[in-house]
């Protein structure tokens, strides 16, 4: 039988149901991290270097999606939990149409500005030719690459988190098979690389586009809509959390390339890529369990059902908790193997590599209670709240910290900076949880 909103969700069924949400999330981030692998091994360090370099930029710009998507989702899903079928119709059709046209006019500026948003961020010769020439291909599939984001929600609120999966799953074999063509056969490098990625988003975003349109079994459609403002302030502010944690990810992520030109040259850049690719994996893992719950969490709130929503806030703490430990002990274990994948090549990279990767683990312990925190209150559509979490989390703690600890341990003060931030945004997840208990009756 499947899974509805309105359930009881007990252990196995809350599993059951946000599966597909985790499996989509790291199956995104492990095609997404295949230009690194093919480019890293069959173009080099030089050409890796760009793409970790230039790829904050583009994820900021790709992140309003996300805002749209997890925005969208809660506000669409409490309208759902409140009888009002025809309505969340309406304003999915009202996201998905206007994140299409946003999409179009934030590419044509980020085509504008790429080349010396690159150089300001210190990228020259080679490095530079490299980020602009990998960016422009991305940039032309970005209003794909946002309905991608946004659909990735859309289908856990539809009730068909296993067809968000295989849509998925299309575009990550899509992306995989032309990178190994494009890149290992035909030898076009960065080139081949952008165009597979670009190839690859095209078939996350547009094919659900077409299951939308046609008449369905899920509990979403696209149909005739109006305009309405208030609905998309509301869901922009839902969704901030999101925009904001993913810009400002992307910009402390420039300034760590930054900080690590200055402590470790290109070699520095190219080992925070392998960490990067490595924590997108672990991490959404989080982000998926966040999704998968987001639409249950929202629907039960709209329904007035507070012991369920305390039921969900409870079984998703010891999942949390779990499955943080698990990931810190295989962030240790893998370490060393996973290092030799990208850039077993080159000796002093690797050693670079392995040492920030041993540090860098212990931020898995705590990472995953301020995503999935954040992530809840957006479901209560508290945006505000939402967005101080990740403000603090992926902006304010990590600028801090990145900018401090190297002054007192250097290179190894980088990798560290990171389990500080985490840390102490767990502490502040915690506190908002004991302080908005009684608003919520959670």
């Amino acid at each position: 039988m499947a899974i509805q909103l309105s359930d009881h969700f007990n252990y196995k069924k809350l599993l059951r149901f946000t599966l597909p949400s985790i499996i989509m999330m790291i199956f995104t981030s492990i095609y997404s991290i295949v230009d690194g692998f093919f480019v890293s091994n069959f173009a080099g360090k030089t050409p890796f270097a760009a793409i970790n370099f230039i790829m904050p930029f583009l994820m900021i710009l790709g992140a309003f999606g996300f805002m749209f998507g997890t925005g969208g989702s809660a506000l669409i899903a409490k309208t759902m939990g409140e009888g009002k079928q025809e309505e969340a119709k309406r304003l999915f059709s009202l996201f998905v149409y206007v994140s299409s046209g946003f999409g179009v006019i934030i590419a044509v500026i980020g085509l504008l500005f790429l080349k010396p948003i690159a150089a300001a961020l210190g990228a020259e010769g080679e490095l530079l030719t490299n980020c602009v020439a990998y960016g422009r291909i991305i940039l032309l599939a970005l209003p794909a690459f946002m309905l991608q984001y946004e659909f990735q929600s859309f289908f856990t609120t539809a009730e068909k988190p296993k067809l968000g999966l295989a849509v998925t799953i299309a575009a990550g074999v899509t992306n995989i098979l032309l990178d190994a063509l494009f890149v290992a056969g035909f030898n076009w490098g960065l080139t081949g690389a952008a165009a597979a990625t670009a190839a690859s988003q095209l078939v996350g975003g547009i094919l659900p586009v077409f299951y939308f349109l046609r008449p369905n079994t899920s509990s979403l459609r696209l149909v005739k809509t109006t305009f309405d403002g208030k609905a998309l302030a509301k869901a922009c502010a839902n969704g901030s959390s999101e925009l904001m944690t993913n810009i400002s990810t992307s910009i402390v992520s420039m300034l760590y390339n930054m900080q690590l030109m200055k402590y470790a040259g290109e070699n520095g850049v190219a080992a925070y890529g392998v960490l990067m690719y490595v924590n997108f994996i672990f991490l959404a893992a989080f982000i998926g369990y966040a999704v998968g719950t987001a639409p249950i969490i929202g629907y039960q709130y709209g329904a007035g059902n507070h012991a369920e929503l305390k039921n969900l806030l409870k079984r998703s703490l010891v999942i949390i908790s779990i499955v943080s430990v698990c990931m810190f002990g295989l962030g240790e274990v893998l370490a060393k193997p996973l290092t030799h994948i990208f850039v077993g090549y080159d000796k002093t990279l690797l050693v670079i590599t392995l040492r920030a990767f041993f540090i860098f683990s212990f931020s898995f312990l705590f990472a995953g209670l301020s995503i999935f925190g954040s992530s809840f209150f957006t479901a209560l559509n508290n945006g505000l709240v939402s967005a101080l979490i990740s403000f603090l989390r992926t902006l304010v703690f990590q600028l801090a910290a990145v900018l401090i600890f190297p002054l007192i341990w250097e290179l190894d003060g980088i990798w560290a900076s990171i389990i500080a931030a985490e840390c102490l945004s767990a502490i502040v997840t915690v506190l908002f949880l004991i302080r908005m208990r009684k608003k919520y009756h959670y």
